[in-house]
């Protein structure tokens, strides 16, 4: 159980019985962001802490904007689940899990609250301080699993955080309505070439130029994160203008290979 916080910020202490050592060599190099998807904070710092529910997480944020620390830093959080991002599969070794309180999609989704987005904000900054976390290593759930998971969704303002130097960002290309864009059973070049920027983002995909129902899950990830103003699961010319400029304004060391 957790003794002491590893960051100021901590408001509580509320030690989980969920984690273990960490499995890659280096320290985390990634900071994940969720929704906790119950009706209440207490709810669901109460289930993070239950070992029978098999899952934990390092921070938790209320909608006051109250942080709880559950699982030290140096520890693995069982948060991300099955997971992919540039190639690693162990993303829970390789990571930092933060659940910002929000009933989710299922419960109403509602907007986030200001206090909340703050206590975020400095909150983030001080974890990708002290353990050198890139930007583009700020990651939602449902970019590292997203034939599972849809948090923190297309409400979460991953411009806002982008302005405080938390995440990677770019404004999306506008959306034309009269695109209807590329859907399921589509093949051709093209769909290979979005797969491959896909990829080489990092999002866990391969370029088989066929739109099969993976492709759509992915499409619909990126689309919550850097393209939400339409989430729709096609490939449009505004999601691949965007996927292009997000591309083009990575860091070299960052793309995946």
């Amino acid at each position: 159980m957790i003794s002491r916080p590893d960051s100021p910020l901590v408001g509580a202490l509320r030690g989980s019985p969920n984690y273990e050592p960490r499995r890659l060599p280096a320290g985390p190099d990634m900071l994940l962001l969720h929704y906790t998807g119950l009706k209440s904070c207490d709810k669901a710092i109460d289930w993070l802490s239950r070992p029978e529910s098999k899952v934990s997480c390092h921070y938790v944020i209320d909608e006051s904007g109250r942080i709880t620390q559950m699982v030290a830093e140096a520890m693995r959080a069982w948060h991300a689940g099955l997971a992919v991002w540039a190639g690693e599969t162990d993303i829970n070794s390789a990571s930092i899990g933060i659940e910002i309180h929000n009933p989710g999609h299922e419960l109403g989704y509602p907007d986030f609250p200001e206090a909340q987005l703050n206590a975020l904000v400095d909150l983030c900054r001080d974890i990708m301080a002290r353990n050198s976390i890139p930007a583009a290593r700020v990651l939602g759930h449902s970019d590292v699993a997203p034939t599972r998971k849809k948090d923190p969704g297309e409400k979460f303002p991953w411009g806002r955080l982008a302005e405080a130097g938390i995440g990677h960002w770019v404004a999306p290309a506008p959306v034309n309505k009269a695109d209807p864009g590329f859907a399921r059973d589509a093949a051709g070049p093209l769909i290979a070439e979005v797969q491959t920027m896909l990829g080489r983002y990092g999002y866990g995909i391969d370029a088989t130029g066929v739109f099969d129902s993976l492709t759509e899950f992915v499409v619909t990830a990126f689309q919550r994160h850097f393209r939400p103003e339409r989430v729709s699961g096609r490939i449009d010319q505004s999601t691949i203008a965007t996927l292009e400029c997000l591309i083009g304004a990575l860091p070299k060391s960052a793309a995946a290979s």
